[in-house]
């Protein structure tokens, strides 16, 4: 066990050179880490920060772009929509128009077309009493006939019945 306190002892005596030699190797190593390694280091992370930086800002722009084209979308969305509507509106005012023109246009053709009916109609009428008209003067005329050749003759008298019963219409 002394041996194990020999040797412990031994290490936690202080040593002046030792820590000479320590110090300049510690600077030393700070020169160095100085020099080669802490320059690059912080240039890289410098570098690292701007392009973080940079992508970050980027990446504000493009949400803000975003944003706004979503923004710009909706608002031609509801344009589009209000015109929809308007032009819904409008085949709707025409097509109602349309139809109440067809309507008027087609009560005037039935109007007319019973008016046409209507002359037709007292045309065929007054074409009907005319011909009556001349066949009971026919007939009248006819019978006037007979009765004024009763003072003829018999047989000249059937004769001029014979003659006018030929000459009566086959109606």
């Amino acid at each position: 066990m002394t041996l194990f306190v020999l040797a412990a002892g031994g290490l936690l005596s202080t040593n002046a050179g030792l820590a000479f030699w320590l110090g300049i190797a510690f600077v030393l190593l700070l020169l160095l880490l100085g020099k080669f390694a802490w320059g690059p280091i912080t240039s890289a992370l410098a570098e690292r920060e701007t392009t973080i930086e940079e992508s970050m800002t980027r990446a504000e722009r493009a949400l803000a772009e975003a944003k706004q084209l979503q923004a710009d979308n909706e608002v031609a969305r509801r344009e589009a929509e209000g015109q929809a509507q308007a032009i819904l509106r409008d085949a709707r005012e025409q097509a109602s128009a349309q139809r109440d023109a067809d309507v008027a246009k087609t009560k005037a053709e039935i109007v007319r077309m019973q008016e046409s009916a209507q002359a037709d109609i007292e045309n065929q009428k007054q074409q009907a009493l005319t011909e009556l008209r001349s066949e009971v003067a026919a007939l009248a005329v006819g019978a006037a006939e007979k009765i004024l050749r009763k003072e003829i003759d018999a047989e000249a008298q059937r004769g001029l019945v014979d003659q006018f019963i030929a000459d009566l219409p086959q109606n």
